[in-house]
């Protein structure tokens, strides 16, 4: 059922409606922890979707704070050099960026940089655009 509520919620968010996306994401993560708890990589993720949306709603405080939930998750979960892990801080460098934090966005994405560079090499597509993300944080 989770996962149904997730799908509406992808959704309704790529239709542009995040209020029916939000309300969706929240039923998938409030059965996702009944079920499986706090520290599941699918309550990052669900955390993560969240976050999204209300970054695509100009929210920026409450992507923030969902998106540093799912950071902690999935840190815990796989560790600190997980590509899952640098998505995560690659959702945080945006925000950070569009909240003119451009210093703090510029850490965030040369960390990305390092590990999707252990991961998936030096000329990957996401290697190569936390580097060109990193550079125009100046």
């Amino acid at each position: 059922m989770a996962a149904s509520y997730n799908n509406i919620g992808l959704v309704y968010d790529s239709q542009g409606k995040y209020e029916e996306a939000l309300e969706y994401y929240q039923k998938d993560l409030d059965i996702t922890v009944r079920l499986v708890g706090g520290d599941h990589p699918d309550v990052a993720t669900s955390f993560n979707n969240i976050g999204l949306v209300y970054r695509k709603k100009g929210d920026l405080e409450n992507a923030l704070v969902q998106h540093q939930k799912a950071l902690k998750i999935r840190t815990r979960v796989f560790g600190s050099d997980h590509p899952t892990v640098a998505d995560s801080k690659y959702n945080l460098a945006l925000l950070h960026k569009k909240r003119k934090e451009t210093d703090i966005a510029r850490q965030l994405f040369l960390e990305c940089e390092q590990i999707y560079t252990v991961v998936y090499g030096p000329d990957h597509r996401e290697t190569v655009d936390a580097v060109r993300q990193a550079s125009l944080c100046v």
